[in-house]
């Protein structure tokens, strides 16, 4: 799975829309989609807070792994 896939994939599991999202990266709510279809890359500053909100780790969010880990604490 694509990042891109991935992160539509677990906003949808939360039941949130791309606008909810969107206003937490601090971005539009187009930029947000061009994200979720691959037309423009996620800046990694912005994966770090969608793995952070979903509690997942880095290499589930951006579809490195399948395994499904939680963000690690500091």
């Amino acid at each position: 799975m694509t990042y891109y896939e991935r992160i539509r994939s677990l906003r949808e599991d939360h039941d949130l829309n791309q606008t909810q999202i969107a206003a937490l990266l601090h971005v539009v709510q187009r930029t947000y989609s061009d994200y979720e279809i691959g037309k423009t890359r996620i800046p990694v500053e912005s994966l770090i807070v969608l793995a952070r909100f979903y509690n997942v780790n880095m290499d589930y969010i951006t579809g490195v792994s399948d395994e499904r880990k939680p963000f690690p604490k500091k």
